[in-house]
């Protein structure tokens, strides 16, 4: 059993997430508070060590009136204990757990010494998963989050993520925000990155079941047809 995986994001009409630089702005005022309504009833919310490291993101309920009870539970993919621990991610705000890879296992007999000491020092702040492979088992880990309790999961995963989730057939549904800009650049981010998929016949299928216009953006949402 696995939770109920939402991936949401903003994109510029040409598909990118952020620029080379990582800049990311790209929701209207609307489009956050929606976030926001979700990320109040999903049980948790999910994201890469690459997006920890470029926002230092709270992963809270913030834009709408929220309490902290509110707040989901923080999960982030991070293979090697990268982590910053001075970064709100760890703070207590809401419960954090985070996934690191078998490297980080002192069990492990081809662990690296350096990320099994930072993985210990996140251990000390909030709940840390072993992955049993060299980078995160993800559907390993799905199936620890349901154990523990997260029946629903909004991901607002970085490309790579992006990718890897619904690769591996974890991903629900996708709730997208398409904003009316272009930015371009074969080294901006887009919405999957990844290894990606070699034919179009291997392409995972989607099911437009709603769109509307929000504020100055425009909202479309699919199912993923397994």
């Amino acid at each position: 059993m696995k939770p109920y995986v939402i991936l949401n994001a903003a994109m510029t009409l040409d598909g990118k997430i952020a620029t080379k630089t990582g800049s990311s702005e790209i929701s209207g005022k609307e489009d956050l508070e929606r976030v926001h309504e979700i990320r109040k009833k999903v049980d948790g919310i999910m994201v890469g060590i690459g997006t920890v490291l470029a926002d230092d993101p709270r992963l809270t309920v913030h834009k709408i009136n929220a309490r902290k009870e509110d707040n989901p539970i923080r999960i982030v993919v991070d293979n090697k204990a990268r982590t910053p621990l001075n970064f709100r991610i760890l703070n207590d705000d809401a419960e954090t757990i985070i996934a690191v890879s078998s490297i980080c296992d002192e069990r492990n007999e081809n662990c690296d010494e350096e990320a099994v000491k930072r993985a210990k020092e996140l251990e000390k702040r909030v709940n840390v998963f072993y992955s049993t492979g060299e980078t995160v088992d993800l559907v390993e880990f799905m199936e620890y989050l349901y154990d523990y309790g997260i029946k629903s999961i909004m991901l607002e995963g970085g490309s790579t993520l992006n990718f890897s989730m619904i690769r591996d057939g974890l991903i629900d549904e996708v709730k997208i925000c398409i904003a009316p800009m272009i930015v371009g650049g074969k080294d901006s981010k887009t919405f999957f990155d990844g290894d990606g998929f070699d034919y179009m016949k291997d392409a995972v299928q989607l099911e437009l079941i709603n769109s509307f216009p929000l504020g100055k953006d425009f909202i479309m949402e699919y199912k993923v047809l397994k």
